[in-house]
């Protein structure tokens, strides 16, 4: 997992060939108008919009997620969201089976962590994270690009 601001994602573009498609789509585009939906970037990169209501915790860690041929790369745009994290190989109690469809895994676990990300930070979620994303109050905007490995 990394956490940063959008002014170092440069440093970033070199761990993964779609991350500069990511982050220059991010430079090139107005945030705040983006209106919600999925955008299709290129082959194996799309950016989903959302501008929601947060979750309470209980109910964004019925979900709590990993992926198997996924990076998230989750930014927030504007609000703040909390998000809870727990390494994959801490977590024992898989809720459900793998849906290959929608490359998603869930598990019953308690996180180890929790985090803020504010206007304009991201964290990078590897297939090693298992999170728990949108835990906030108040509306959090957020893009969540989905890199293909």
């Amino acid at each position: 997992m990394i956490i940063d601001t959008l002014k170092n994602s440069s440093k970033y573009a070199a761990l993964h060939p779609l991350f500069g498609k990511a982050f220059d789509f991010l430079n090139q585009n107005n945030l705040a108008e983006l209106p919600d939906g999925t955008i299709e970037i290129t082959e194996g990169l799309k950016a989903i919009i959302s501008n929601k209501p947060g979750k309470s915790k209980e109910v964004s860690l019925s979900k709590f997620e990993c992926h198997d041929h996924t990076i998230d790369i989750q930014v927030c745009v504007k609000g703040l969201e909390s998000i809870g994290w727990k390494p994959r190989e801490k977590c024992t109690k898989q809720n459900g089976e793998y849906n290959a469809e929608k490359d998603v895994r869930f598990f019953s676990e308690i996180p180890d962590t929790f985090f803020q990300l504010q206007d304009n930070q991201f964290v990078i979620f590897f297939p090693e994270d298992v999170h728990a994303p949108m835990i906030g109050v108040d509306d959090i905007k957020k893009i969540v690009f989905k890199v293909k490995i």
